[in-house]
């Protein structure tokens, strides 16, 4: 065989053997892939993939450390204030967003393990994220078994807290970031509180202590684990879950989940099974309207308010904050009888369109528990749309005679004397000439008594003189005590200084200052409670997530002694027995009270009390729109309002239902010192005749006489009813020798 045949006959072999039956390629290298098929062999295609893995872990790192936690979302700061009264009923919620946070430990651990159980077991192990979960959930939304869910708590944390509820795969990357680093800062239990704060629960509840009021009215603390299971339940899918709208398959889905709640927390070793055997659904109560401020409402809210930032130094735009829980001391028994009594005794007998005068008429009042200085009941007018600022706590009105007993307080303080060296006590004598000038004073003073009448021919006693808030007597009474030590005594009773307060002046004794109905009941109260000063306070407890507020000590240290406040209380005790104040007379309690009306009859007052109960009345007048002061005679048709015709009827109508089935029993009064007995000469009875033509004012119910033994309180009042207006004999002056002209006299 030749050389050429060897050569042809050896490729032909290699030919045979090589795969395929291909050829070698130019150059000796057989096999070789050719175009696209290239570049995907088997070691590069597992090259891109390990490739991309790492690209990606690579780009969550960047993420991690390149994507911070944003401003928390606003909306899932808001909260509202909760207001409720002293029973724990809910009185207003007052705010944009019905929430209000609560620390972790406010919410019981098995209603926390609840929403663990159906929401995410891993949640005390995972770090923030489960991808076993996610993949899980992605593999459900591919397979058309459900939306792609595996969210973590924390995850629905940072959605609620800091992002937004879009389903975006930006906004989900993010959520996984921001999870991971949250995990990292917070601890378990801040992280649980923050997501069960954040969450929206249907019926305008947001969070769980908001949701615990709508569905079960009660407060997160007290929910069991079976109204915890369904709030659980209900999350998923609040206006579809709603047991009150829920239609057949929402009521079953609900309890589905309902009883997976409980399934799994057996599985997870946090419920006994047998226990879970037990265990029924509780059916949520029915959805209430958000309470306003409607009727008194708005009026409680404003005094819890001011007292709120009074005592803690807050602003109203960090109160408005929102996320407080306010419980008041207003008791609502008392605060419904109160507005009855109003109601029935004032406002039921007012033409406010028909009558201009009776369109004037503003009335408030406060009424205090002597033993504690809890507000139990308030009245601030017809309503914020009517008038805004509350009566109960309006200042731009005089006291009028209600500040007479601060006189006789201080001089029996300070141990004073009567001109003529004689200690004042009740049965001290006064000369009780109408517009008889003092004696002693740089500044002359010489007042008018209602009706110009002269009583005691001339002397009185005290009492009497008390009795029948005789100016003439007072005025020179506190020149005796002088207005510096009076003054001194009025506010250590809690009387507040300020604006219209006199200057060292005798009128001070006929109430020319301002004060409110508060005020004058903290003052009353002190001299019921022996002396112990008495501050009212209307917040029982305040608290949100960062802080407690703590009331006020509402029950003080001696302001005056014992045998001071004894002896006023004796003294007015006279008052309703005999004298202004008989129109509250009662077999059914023992009450000591004084009436007060302002000069031109533009306020009329009654403070009084019985041993458990200090209550102020007042009414004003004051001109729709302009706002000015205006007299109330004329209200209802009637002559002089005074504080013995509206004020003491609505103080005897409510002091009855409040006190209603109770004995009120009897005052101690064993320090009492009403001093030597003094005999007058010639007779107490008021003499001479009035100055003006006397308008009798509207009376009260007509009072029975006092009986020694108390009788459980059966409140039978009346509407007082006007009568007709006698005519008076021209006067004579009473004084012989002029005298300088005094200032318009404050009725009684």
């Amino acid at each position: 065989m030749g050389r050429a045949e060897a050569r042809k006959a050896q490729q032909q072999r290699g030919a045979r053997r090589a795969p395929g039956g291909r050829a070698k390629s130019k150059g000796g290298k057989a096999g070789k892939r050719t175009g696209i098929r290239r570049f995907f062999t088997w070691k590069k295609m597992l090259g891109t993939f390990f490739g991309m893995i790492l690209l990606g872990m690579a780009a969550l790192i960047g993420l991690y450390f390149y994507v911070d936690p944003p401003d928390p979302n606003a909306d899932a700061l808001k909260q509202n204030n909760v207001y409720k009264l002293a029973d724990g009923t809910v009185l207003a919620q007052v705010g944009g967003t019905n929430r209000q946070i609560v620390p972790i430990e406010k919410i019981p651990k098995d209603v926390q393990t609840a929403f663990i159980a159906i929401e995410n077991k891993s949640f005390e192990k995972d770090r923030g994220i489960d991808l076993k979960g996610m993949a899980r959930g992605v593999f459900n939304t591919a397979t058309g078994k459900g939306a792609a869910g595996g969210s973590t708590i924390t995850q629905q944390y940072v959605k609620n807290f800091y992002l937004t509820q879009d389903q975006t795969a930006t906004r989900k990357l993010k959520e996984m970031v921001i999870s991971l680093k949250v995990d990292q800062k917070m601890k378990k239990p801040e992280i649980l509180a923050g997501y069960l704060n954040t969450n929206f629960y249907g019926r305008n509840a947001y969070g769980i202590q908001a949701a615990a009021q709508a569905y079960y009215g009660v407060d997160t603390d007290q929910l069991t684990l079976e109204q915890g299971a369904y709030l659980a339940a209900v999350l998923q899918a609040p206006s579809q879950y709603d047991w009150a709208t829920a239609g057949p398959n929402g009521k079953r889905l609900v309890m589905v989940r309902f009883n997976a709640v409980l399934d799994n927390m057996v599985e997870m070793g946090e419920l006994d099974a047998a226990k879970r055997k037990g265990m029924q659904f509780q059916e949520p109560i029915k959805p209430k309207v958000a309470p306003g401020q409607e009727g008194q409402k708005g009026y409680l809210v404003q005094a819890a308010d001011e007292e709120l930032k009074r005592q803690t130094g807050m602003t109203d735009t960090q109160l408005k904050a929102g996320g407080w829980e306010i419980t008041l001391t207003i008791d609502p028994k008392k605060q419904a009888a109160l507005e009855a009594a109003v109601q029935e005794e004032l406002e039921s007998k007012l033409d406010r369109k028909g009558r201009p005068v009776d369109a004037s008429v503003q009335a408030g009042a406060t009424s205090v528990d002597p033993k504690t200085g809890a507000i139990v009941a308030m009245y601030g007018g017809t309503g914020l749309t009517d008038q805004y600022a509350s009566n109960a706590m309006r200042k731009d009105y005089q006291p009028g005679s209600t500040f007479k007993p601060l006189v006789l307080a201080s001089a029996l303080e300070n141990k004073a004397t009567t001109q003529d060296g004689k200690p004042i006590n009740p049965n001290a004598l006064y000369d009780g000439t109408s517009k008889r000038p003092v004696v002693g004073s740089k500044t002359p003073f010489n007042p008018e008594n209602q009706d110009n009448i002269n009583y005691g021919n001339p002397m009185m006693t005290v009492q009497s003189a008390t009795n029948s808030s005789v100016n003439s007597v007072y005025a020179q009474m506190i020149v005796d005590v002088t207005p510096q030590a009076t003054k001194k005594t009025a506010l250590a009773l809690g009387m507040h200084d300020g604006k219209g307060w006199p200057e060292d002046r005798p009128a001070m004794t006929l109430g020319t200052m301002n004060a409110d109905t508060v005020e004058m009941a903290g003052v009353y109260a002190t001299f019921d409670n022996h002396g112990k000063k008495i501050t009212p306070s209307i917040i029982k407890s305040a608290q949100n997530k960062d802080r407690e507020y703590k009331p006020v000590r509402a029950v003080g240290d001696q302001a005056i002694s014992r045998k001071t406040a004894d002896t006023v209380t004796k003294v007015l005790t006279g008052v309703v027995e005999d004298g202004s104040g008989k129109a509250v007379r009662s077999s059914a309690y023992e009450a000591a009270g004084k009436t007060g009306t302002t000069e031109e009859n533009k306020a009329a007052w009654f403070t009084g009390f019985t041993p458990d109960l200090v209550t102020v009345v007042a009414m004003f007048g004051e001109e729709p729109g302009t706002h000015t002061q205006v007299s109330l005679a004329g209200t209802a048709g009637g002559g002089r309002a005074g504080g013995s015709s509206f004020p003491a009827a609505i103080w005897k109508h409510y002091t009855l239902a409040a006190l209603k089935g109770q004995d009120s029993g009897s005052f101690d009064l064993e320090e009492a010192e009403m001093g030597k007995v003094q005999t007058p000469t010639g007779s107490t009875s008021p003499t001479g005749t009035p100055s003006q033509t006397t308008t009798p004012t509207p009376s009260g119910p007509t009072p029975s006489a006092p009986s020694p033994t108390r009788t459980p309180v059966t409140p039978t009042p009346t509407p007082p009813t006007p009568t007709p207006t006698p005519t008076k004999p021209t006067p004579t002056p009473p004084n012989p020798t002029p005298t300088p002209p005094g200032p318009p006299v404050p009725e009684t």
